[in-house]
């Protein structure tokens, strides 16, 4: 399916939200600026971005509202369910990353114009196949050493052979740092996005093993007398 970008987009823009291409969002509107961009969403060509929230800019200048990272994501609306009391649940899937050129309007919801930024393989196709496995590994590593509800996604990353989309839905699914995954998302070197994803994965590692050693034979709720 080919679809080409507006240059006018409407956008979303929330704390502590990463949302990267290929990935599946769900988001339940409830806002009424978010309801009629929506409605008119729906209408068109079911396309708006979402954008992080830039803390550091909101604290400079309080002034702006909400103001967004420059860097988003576009998406798609694959799903759309309409509740009773006019608020609706749907799911939002990504297709490509974009720079925000500007705010073009606030009212009655936010339009930014957009560029679509295509992201680079930055090594040979053999490097980043071996860097997709190495992430793919430290994924699994990690998964034994804290155990979570994340078995799903870690069982369905091992069938996404493409290295880009695998780095991307991976950093949207399992990481929990919304600093680390907005950098991730500014980087267009696949490559590059792989080893800096595989630097975090090993410190994280590497933390939690320390955190096995020290809390020792005591469950989680008794390592206050360790």
């Amino acid at each position: 399916m080919e679809i080409t970008l507006p240059d006018l987009v409407p956008v979303m823009t929330l704390p502590n939200v990463t949302f990267f291409p290929q990935a599946l969002l769900p988001l339940h509107i409830f806002e009424p600026r978010y309801r009629a961009m929506l409605s008119d969403t729906l209408d068109a060509n079911r396309l708006f971005a979402v954008a992080g929230l830039d803390e550091a800019q909101q604290r400079l200048k309080p002034d702006i509202t909400e103001p967004p990272h420059k860097i988003a994501s576009v998406g798609i609306i694959r799903a759309c369910q309409k509740n009773s009391n006019g608020t609706s649940n749907l799911l939002l899937q990504g297709l490509c990353r974009v720079e925000i050129q500007g705010i073009e309007r606030e009212q009655p919801y936010r339009l930014i114009r957009i560029r679509a930024l295509s992201s680079e393989p930055g090594g040979s196709a053999d490097d980043n196949e071996w860097q997709r496995g190495e992430l793919s590994r430290l994924l699994s590593i990690k998964q034994k050493l804290r155990p979570g509800d994340n078995r799903g996604i870690t069982a369905f990353l091992k069938t996404v052979k493409d290295p880009e989309a695998f780095s991307d839905i991976a950093a949207f699914s399992l990481c929990d740092d919304p600093a680390f995954k907005q950098q991730l998302l500014e980087i267009l070197d696949v490559n590059r996005r792989m080893h800096l994803f595989a630097d975090h994965l090993r410190a994280q590692i590497a933390e939690i093993k320390l955190q096995h050693r020290l809390q020792g034979p005591l469950s989680d709720d008794r390592v206050g007398e360790n």
